[in-house]
């Protein structure tokens, strides 16, 4: 009687001499961040924070990650390959990633605010750093990154010359990692300079890291679009867009406009800073755009960068159609043949999706819709070939009559 060949266990067997501690994944993935639902087995020596070597399915190293079993993501990918990198492997990609700002971007020359590590986009899962002035300010989204900062941190300061930091984890991320985390920052507020415009930027009042120096190039650029030309800007948070389209491009009236009262105070402030005189309007956007077309007030130039508005699946619906309205607003402001600059940070959507959200608010007006062009975050935000849902920020730059 003819009998099967037995199948081979899913791990590896016992006498099988892997490197501990060790991952072994059930499906092969390209992606960084992999999830329950992709994870064989671990050794029972792997511990939350450690530095693990990971086997694919057919039992080949594929390459080493952070290990924490119980997160959302239990297994962030650092490194792929046969070789087998230790703690030093932090070292590697920390030094990768500075060189690309100090040395090939040579960001200094123009700000002293930028992006040094862009977690996935670095090859760095978990860490987000920004340089702002003399201060670090560091998102953690991984417990082993966390228990790894005493190490991280004075190597960052000592290629930077900045001397202070501030640390923030969100409340679910601390909770689902596992991280205790107190918050005893000291530093409130810095002051930086883009592009010749300065800008004072608030930790204890700011979102995320504390300014948004994605949109670096983005605000330089609508500096050769304005001269002399009036400006509105919805959505204006702390003013990046206005004051640099006043300061740098010259603008003509220049309004802004933002729902958060803390937001308006410190665009003030960074305002006066420039010697920027600017019409802040404390207001929802959705709002004031509907009472500007009842008055039949126009602008030659409209920004919109209003906050994310899909967090998940479950808001898609509803936040695509908040962006196609809000658009729609925007084009009802604007004079005909304006240019309208509209941005999305939600990475849930991609710029064909955004572009087609455009395409149909300027439809439904009656509106035609000429796109200039298409941008993102500056380059040191950047998108690893693995991740390429991590490029969230796309703006769009086009004229409406």
């Amino acid at each position: 009687m003819e009998t099967r060949p037995e199948r081979k266990p899913a791990g590896p067997p016992v006498n099988e001499a892997w490197p501990t501690p060790w991952v072994q994944l059930k499906y092969f993935s390209s992606q960084p961040t992999l999830y329950p639902a992709m994870i064989a087995g671990a050794s029972p020596d792997a511990k939350a924070g450690d530095l693990v070597a990971v086997f694919d399915r057919d039992r080949r190293r594929f390459g080493t990650g952070l290990w924490n079993p119980k997160a959302r993501v239990p297994l962030r990918m650092l490194h792929y390959g046969e070789d087998a990198p230790g703690e030093e492997l932090f070292d590697t990609l920390l030094t990768r990633a500075l060189d690309l700002r100090a040395n090939q971007l040579v960001l200094d020359e123009d700000t002293d605010a930028y992006r040094v590590v862009h977690s996935d986009g670095d090859g760095c899962s978990g860490l987000v750093v920004d340089r702002f002035g003399d201060t670090l300010s560091v998102e953690v989204h991984s417990l082993g990154i966390f228990q790894r900062l005493g190490k991280i941190l004075p190597q960052l300061h000592a290629r930077l010359g900045t001397k202070r930091q501030v640390i923030s984890v969100d409340d679910f991320v601390a909770r689902v990692e596992g991280i205790r985390f107190a918050r005893a920052n000291d530093v409130r507020t810095v002051k930086i300079r883009e592009h010749g415009v300065r800008y004072e930027v608030n930790f204890e009042s700011g979102h995320k890291t504390g300014f948004f120096c994605d949109q670096r190039e983005n605000r330089r650029r609508l500096a050769d679009f304005v001269k002399n030309r009036r400006v509105l800007d919805c959505c204006c948070y702390t003013g990046g867009f206005a004051i640099t389209a006043k300061v740098l491009g010259g603008a003509g009236d220049v309004t802004a406009v933002d729902l958060d009262e803390e937001a308006i105070a410190q665009a003030k402030r960074n305002a006066n800073l420039n010697q920027a005189r600017i019409e802040w309007v404390h207001c929802d956007a959705f709002s004031f755009t509907r009472q500007m077309q009842r008055n039949n007030t126009r602008w030659p130039v409209v920004v919109l960068d209003p906050p994310k508005f899909i967090l998940s699946r479950e808001e898609e619906l509803e936040g695509r159609r908040k962006y196609e309205d809000l658009n729609g607003m925007g084009m009802n402001v604007l004079e005909s043949g304006g240019l309208l600059v509209t941005c999305s940070c939600s990475g849930l959507i991609d710029m064909e999706g955004f572009e087609q959200l455009i395409t149909r608010a300027a439809y439904r007006l009656g509106k035609r819709l000429q796109f200039l062009d298409r941008s993102g975050a500056g380059a040191d935000h950047p998108v690893m070939a693995n991740c390429p849902e991590s490029r969230y920020l796309k703006v769009v730059w086009a004229r409406v009559w």
